[in-house]
């Protein structure tokens, strides 16, 4: 367990916290890079100049913050279609990032992924991937390829609530548990599963508890804290380092937006949304920072300002970038390969 550390502000006041002041700025900082760039997205969606499908995170920010703070370096990542926020905190280039939206060549994914494939290995990011529930089971894969290899690394394996209706996700936590792999399962539960609420879809509402079929560690987390999720994540993948295998963790979180760029959202109430923007992370994180002397509203203004700096020169980028040539449609196919284990 991480040390309780007392700090002092400017005022005299003090605030009994185990997340030093880094941990909180790099909080705010990344949190609002998310929100920023999120917002930057669905804007230029408006504009047409971002097409196809593209599924925003805001108001799940402190999903992907916080539990990055908590990993270390070599653990790998893997979720679903709405997979801008993981890359953006691992370190990925904006601009790559933005390119990829606009189908442009220098995009993450040469133009060819779009807003639901990012993919970036330079920083462990294994890709967002489109079909319902696919990465669950090659995120155990994943783990099984570190366990085998003895990196002592972790796969952190996201997904929506609505994939852990698919059947691939009880035989991928069988597995996991059967071999003790060191991968971490975590169910992004924003309510509903595209306009479905989780109440009209599972019996089980409470879903951490699907775990408890295959006797696997589970619990619930505040998805709007990103000092539950760091502390949750932290101690997931220390148990898996250890060998003693997976975790289920399911944060309860919220999306500002609709499913997607092209969902109006209708099927909740202007109530239940206030609710959780009162919960913002990006605010309470702020309110922290400044309640502890760690920084002053202007020095956050100016975060700010770089910040949105940041994301328009990514934009620029991206529509000065060149779009794929045809024949880009021939390649990343299929890959050369040697199999040295193969018995002839």
């Amino acid at each position: 367990m991480e040390k309780v550390k007392t700090n002092t502000s400017k005022n005299g006041t003090t605030t009994k916290t185990k997340h030093p002041k880094d941990r909180y700025m790099f909080w705010f900082d990344n949190m609002m890079l998310i929100r920023r760039f999120e917002e930057k997205s669905g804007q230029l969606y408006g504009q047409q100049k971002i097409k196809g499908f593209c599924h925003l995170y805001i108001g799940q920010e402190a999903c992907a913050s916080g539990a990055v703070s908590a990993s270390k370096k070599g653990d790998k990542w893997i979720t679903a279609y709405r997979d801008h926020a993981l890359p953006l905190s691992l370190g990925s280039d904006p601009k790559a990032l933005m390119a990829e939206l606009f189908a442009k060549s220098t995009g993450c994914s040469k133009g060819k992924g779009g807003s639901m494939h990012f993919f970036d290995k330079a920083v462990n990011f294994m890709g967002g991937h489109g079909i319902v529930g696919a990465q669950i089971p090659m995120g155990a894969g994943i783990a099984f390829t570190e366990k085998y290899n003895k990196t002592g690394n972790v796969c952190f394996c996201y997904m929506g609530d609505g994939a852990v209706r698919q059947g691939a996700f009880h035989e991928a936590l069988n597995m996991a548990m059967l071999w003790k792999l060191p991968v971490i399962f975590v169910i992004e539960n924003n309510g509903y599963a595209m306009g479905t609420s989780v109440e009209r879809t599972s019996n089980v509402t409470e879903l951490y508890k699907l775990g408890c079929a295959f006797d696997m560690p589970s619990e619930p987390v505040n998805g709007m804290s990103p000092e539950a999720i760091h502390d949750a994540f932290f101690q997931a993948g220390e148990r898996a380092r250890r060998g003693d295998g997976p975790t289920l963790l399911e944060l309860r979180t919220y999306r500002y937006k609709g499913h997607s760029m092209s969902d109006p959202a209708k099927y909740r109430t202007k109530e239940e949304l206030e609710d959780y923007k009162n919960q913002d992370p990006i605010e309470h994180v702020r309110k922290v920072i400044l309640e502890n002397g760690w920084a002053t509203e202007s020095e956050l203004d100016g975060i700010e300002s770089k910040i949105k700096e940041v994301v328009q020169e990514s934009v620029v980028f991206a529509e000065e970038s060149p779009y794929p040539s045809i024949d880009e449609v021939y390649k990343d196919v299929y890959a050369e390969a040697n199999y040295p284990y193969i018995i002839d």
